[in-house]
């Protein structure tokens, strides 16, 4: 009988050493995964961060559109998920420099003034046609010499891009949600939700910029999303010069 009374103890004692031992293994992966998503957003616990988006231009009161919502909430997740805080303000009244908080700035430079700006400073390889007048490169991404045009509802295109200005890696991030619609801004807040694991992995917290194809999105929404390419080196690089307009012949020679 105290054979197996010893026998049962044991095996108690067994049963709750491995329980223990797993429940730390857990927690460690958990605390490990947690603090490379911290690192990847530049979001530490209690920091804070921006989400910068566009004013509608119908009014002063801050509306955004139904798919900008939608991106929002996409990175409130991520921020809640990194124990950090989040702030939601217009592109008109971001003043703030780069590298004090990790922002996130979702619209394209048309809309979006601080878009704008990012994109002019940080990325000047990229250009974005942002002619209100009707036509076939209303909304294009210029990126190097090729030229990404819009198909509304079928073929669109996002920039996905994470920045850090060259501050070293302590200055938080700049993320960049740059669509040609509002759909594909949803659609580039999305992907990183899914993929930011991976592009963990392959950049770390160095500068990355991805363009992405967004997919038939009048049948599927911003879910079917596809990588086109990195266009990191070509959209840091310098934009061309342009072309000098030709002399004019017999031009007018002052004495």
């Amino acid at each position: 009988m105290n054979g197996d009374l010893l026998i049962i103890v044991l095996g108690v004692l067994a049963a709750a050493i491995a329980a223990s031992l797993g429940w730390f293994a857990r927690t460690y992966l958990w605390r490990r995964k947690l603090r490379r998503k911290q690192a990847f957003f530049g979001l530490p616990d209690n920091s804070e961060s921006l989400l910068v988006v566009n004013r509608d231009a119908g009014g002063p009161e801050l509306t955004v559109a139904r798919h900008d919502v939608f991106a929002l909430l996409e990175l409130a997740a991520i921020i809640k998920d990194c124990g950090a805080h989040s702030q939601v303000v217009t592109h008109d009244a971001a003043q703030q420099g780069f590298g004090e908080r990790t922002e996130f700035c979702v619209g394209g430079p048309a809309s979006n003034r601080r878009m704008a700006a990012h994109m002019h400073s940080l990325l000047p390889g990229i250009r974005v046609n942002t002619d209100p007048e009707p036509g076939p490169d209303r909304g294009a991404f210029q990126i190097g010499s090729e030229r990404y045009r819009m198909e509304g509802g079928r073929t669109e295109y996002a920039i996905l891009a994470r920045l850090t200005a060259g501050q070293g890696q302590e200055a938080r991030p700049v993320f960049l949600f740059c669509g040609q619609r509002a759909i594909t801004n949803q659609a580039a807040t999305r992907y990183l939700a899914r993929h930011h694991e991976r592009l963990s992995r392959k950049h770390g917290a160095n500068t990355f910029v991805l363009l992405l194809k967004v997919v038939n999105s009048q049948a599927y929404g911003p879910d079917v999303v596809e990588l086109v390419a990195d266009v990191t080196k070509a959209a840091q690089a310098p934009a061309p010069a342009p072309t000098p307009a030709p002399a004019t012949r017999g031009a007018h020679r002052g004495k």
